[in-house]
């Protein structure tokens, strides 16, 4: 009788513990490119669809659920607002607005695609990245820069959410 117990219990104990396990990392990827033919900057983030889900419940709409076919078109209105308020862009020290061009799913991870038009005579670049500091705490934007010969990645947390990069 005890033998069956335990191999009960250890059948049982996996489903009881995959239901309590959280997020072990919180983090969105960033990336900036410069397209010299283009004069544009090319940006994809990528965030986590659960995540970006929970903050779009929590700040727009409590009945948004993402990556379905019939998915409601202030959706995309939703996530325009939103990165335009937490993630900001500056070139040579002025603020530059970017155009939301769309978004797709892919697995997981929900891809956000932006872009900076009429961009030359790049001196300096300023990223500051606070996407889903406001919902969870232990968010963590990774922001990739690859323009005029340089690739450098940065590490954004809550306390730290700007990076920059000059070519002087």
């Amino acid at each position: 009788m005890k033998l069956i117990q335990r191999i009960i219990i250890l059948l049982l104990l996996p489903v009881f513990l995959s239901n309590s396990v959280k997020h072990e990392y919180y983090v969105s990827v960033t990336k900036v490119e410069y397209s010299e033919n283009q004069k544009s900057l090319q940006i994809i983030s990528q965030i986590f669809i659960n995540d970006f889900e929970k903050l779009l419940r929590e700040r727009y709409d409590e009945n948004i659920t993402l990556a379905e076919d019939d998915e409601p078109e202030t959706v995309d209105v939703y996530i325009k607002r939103y990165l335009s308020d937490k993630l900001k862009i500056k070139v040579n020290e002025a603020d530059v607005n970017f155009k939301f061009i769309g978004k797709e799913y892919k697995d997981d991870i929900t891809y956000c695609y932006l872009e900076i038009e009429n961009i030359s005579n790049i001196k300096s670049m300023e990223v500051t990245n606070r996407t889903l500091f406001d919902v969870i705490p232990e968010q963590q934007n990774i922001v990739r820069l690859k323009l005029l010969g340089k690739n450098r990645s940065f590490l954004l947390l809550p306390d730290n959410d700007k990076c920059m990069l000059n070519f002087n």
